[in-house]
């Protein structure tokens, strides 16, 4: 008989493994549409929604509805079901979809796993590139397969800097980001889920991102958590579904620790 540890560690590769499944019939779908003739829409915040993010999450719904009938579900294109349920699954169909429409491969599809709100498995899938990075609480990350783990990088002077969502950081922050300008060894510019899964993988020691949803961090941060490192606000809280879409990844707490003091020095 199972004991209820073990029965955990069969209930996660469970989990797993659909989630798995879910990366691939969603990368799948993206692929598809991905170069083709879209229709595209504007939300009200003038974001693009295209006919490739309706229906892929249409499909993730509809294979987590079969599959997992009790579990809540928040998408960003079709709204929170169950809420009030402990198991929730979260999904950004597209996440970059600015990057999808302009035929730019590094868009990325998320998918996560709440249990009370905190997530314990974190995909992002890579369509284009054929990438899927998996991230499970206390049992490691991996791409494709093969473990990773974020670098050993302490030092902000040292480190290979992400800046996500550049443009509004200046607009909204032009001292940080006259510091950010300073900042690292070496500086890039980018927007998404990549980065942060290039952080996972130890090709980059920090990124910081601005005006983001549940959906675009939470599945991240599993992944980045679980490669060994540091994700929170700029004020180094941990993230959840209240988190205001400000965040740092670190490869480590001391490099963490200095991108904080940066932000808010």
């Amino acid at each position: 008989m199972l004991n209820s540890g073990s029965s955990q560690s069969v209930d996660m590769a469970y989990l797993v493994s659909h989630a798995k499944k879910i990366a691939e019939l969603a990368n799948k779908a993206a692929r598809e549409y991905f170069r083709g003739r879209l229709g595209v829409e504007f939300k009200a915040d003038e974001s693009p929604v295209t006919q490739a993010d309706k229906g892929v999450e249409a499909e993730v719904r509809a294979y987590l509805a079969k599959h997992f009938p009790d579990h809540g579900i928040f998408g960003e294109e079709h709204g929170f079901e169950g809420q009030n349920r402990r198991e929730v699954w979260i999904i950004d169909p597209i996440d970059g979809t600015r990057s999808f429409l302009s035929g730019h491969p590094l868009f990325g599809f998320l998918l996560g796993h709440l249990m009370d709100g905190k997530p314990d498995i974190g995909v992002i899938g890579m369509p284009a590139i054929n990438e899927v990075f998996i991230g499970v609480s206390g049992q490691g990350a991996t791409l494709n397969g093969n473990k990773i783990e974020t670098s050993n990088q302490t030092r902000l002077d040292q480190s290979i800097l992400f800046v996500n969502e550049g443009d509004k950081i200046y607009r909204d922050h032009p001292a940080l980001f006259a510091k950010l300008m300073q900042s690292g060894q070496t500086r890039r510019f980018a927007y998404d889920c990549y980065p942060h899964a290039l952080l996972a993988a130890g090709h980059v020691d920090a990124v910081i991102d601005y005006d983001l949803q549940p959906y675009d961090f939470l599945p991240v941060l599993a992944v980045v958590e679980a490669a060994g490192g540091v994700m929170t606000d700029w004020g180094g809280k941990p993230l959840d579904l209240q988190s205001d879409g400000r965040v740092i990844s670190a490869a480590t707490p001391e490099l963490h620790a200095e991108m904080l003091d940066m932000v808010n020095g």
